[in-house]
């Protein structure tokens, strides 16, 4: 007579057993988040939770985003002297952290409101005459600090079918850049020419393209050319290059562009592999803005970061922001930089991994262990462990490596509590100190606790729930 088991949990003990040549069945099961157990019943039971995360996830997936123009911020979002928006959730400016204080200060000697960035405290001290905002309460996304003024460059995304928009700003680079929190000299002379020189051209090429650049379209191929859109778009900013150059080459002599500045824009897009960066996001919110404000559904539609707090927001629950500390990243860093000069997550670019790319899709870029750590069987295993905690696959975008499954996508609240596994992010990591710039590259995950805050307010919007 043959003995078989069945295993739960510690895989030490499947292995004793198997090792006595006994047929073992291993069941991966992991214990709901402590206290949630209530709150996943009643959010089970919901007769509108499978419809409504169907409807959510189709309305995402339905979305193809076209690049339609660029301009400044103050036009396409009305942003006015003196207003900032920032990455992440709300925040005052007592409680903002080294890289989004620096990234502030810069931005406001970029306005003119001081002359020295240095001075820009006692402006943001008093707050009698600036304002601080979420880049997400503007339909907008921000890298980093994400830090948007009223003179910055934006593009912008447009889904023709419902005619909703998204925005983001220009790439700056990589090194000491503002979004790392750095506002020297050399941040704001290269921040003007973005505003004199790069932007205009850019307006010039989208304007002037025939046929307007599918975002979502490069996002499909760059998946399958070796990046995963967060922290490698080396592909897709070429492809981006290849659309657009056309036009800034003819902006010369139709134009009235110098043959110098289109030089230089193209040696400076050609030059910075996460110029795309900048596009995905905005593609990705507005893939997700369109899951928005379904009641009943779990899924997550935005996971950001403002250096302090990371906050994540649901479909069935609105705009409210679920928050906890945010947390230091795990990865390699440059030069003598070590964990403890870095400052804790922040950026709106999980907006990637919230479309279900990014940290979600590593197995597409197994090169991407070279820059935050980890190995090729990490970066598979990530892709395949977040198919537990999602409601789809995205069949635009898929995997060559995994016979082109679709990745995962649509964080659904509910099986993150129960399954205890948290969202992968791949991520830059800023000084904590501001004004220093990048110091490294890794791998972060979310606080487990706003999970369960998320679940709770689910679930007593229940219907019917007794309380």
């Amino acid at each position: 007579m043959s003995t078989s088991v069945v295993t739960v949990g510690a895989g030490m003990f499947a292995d004793a057993v198997a090792g006595q040549a006994v047929d073992v069945e291993r069941v991966d099961w992991r214990p709901p988040m402590p206290g949630t157990q209530d709150d996943l019943a009643a959010v089970a039971t919901d007769r509108r939770r499978p419809e409504a995360n169907r409807r959510a996830v189709e309305a995402m997936l339905g979305v193809t985003a076209h690049l339609v123009d660029v301009a400044p911020a103050s036009e396409v979002l009305g942003l006015e002297k003196g207003q900032f928006l920032h990455a992440g959730p709300p925040i005052e400016w007592e409680r903002t952290s080294g890289p989004l204080r620096g990234a502030l200060m810069g931005g406001a000697a970029l306005e003119g409101l001081v002359e020295d960035p240095e001075d820009a405290v006692a402006l943001f001290e008093s707050g009698s005459s600036v304002s601080l905002e979420p880049c997400h309460h503007r339909s907008a996304v921000g890298p980093m600090a994400g830090v948007v003024t009223p003179s910055m460059w934006m593009w912008v995304l447009e889904d023709r079918a419902t005619g909703k928009r998204t925005y983001c700003s220009l790439n700056e680079g990589l090194g000491k850049v503002l979004r790392y929190g750095a506002y020297g000299p050399d941040v704001l002379t290269r921040l003007r020419w973005m505003g004199d020189v790069l932007g205009p051209l850019l307006q010039a090429a989208v304007r002037g393209t025939e046929e307007a650049t599918d975002v979502t379209g490069i996002l499909t191929q760059m998946l399958q050319m070796g990046d995963e859109a967060h922290n490698r778009n080396r592909a897709g900013t070429l492809m981006l290059l290849r659309d657009l150059s056309p036009a800034m080459v003819g902006s010369i002599e139709g134009g009235g562009f110098a043959s110098k500045d289109v030089a230089d824009v193209l040696r400076f897009v050609g030059g910075n592999d996460h110029f795309f960066l900048n596009l995905a996001m905005p593609a990705c919110k507005l893939a997700l803005d369109a899951g928005r404000d379904v009641p009943g559904s779990t899924m997550v539609v935005a996971m950001a970061r403002n250096g302090t707090d990371f906050g994540i927001q649901v479909s069935g629950t609105g705009d409210q922001w679920f928050t906890g500390p945010a947390q230091v990243a795990e990865g390699l860093f440059l030069g003598d930089y070590g964990p403890d000069d870095a400052n804790p997550d922040i950026g709106d670019s999980a907006i990637t991994e919230t479309a279900g790319i990014g940290g979600f899709a590593m197995a597409t870029a197994p090169a991407i262990v070279r820059l935050v750590g980890g190995s090729v069987p990490d970066a598979l295993a990530t892709t395949r462990r977040m198919h537990e905690i999602t409601l789809a696959e995205n069949p635009r975008w898929s995997v060559p490596v995994l016979e082109f499954q679709g990745t995962p996508t649509g964080i659904d609240v509910s099986k993150v509590c129960r399954t205890g596994i948290l969202p992968q992010i791949n991520t830059g990591m800023a000084g904590a100190v501001a004004g220093v710039g990048q110091v490294g590259a890794g791998l972060v995950t979310p606080p487990a606790e706003i999970f369960p805050q998320a679940l709770a307010a689910l679930a007593q919007a229940v219907p019917g729930r007794s309380l």
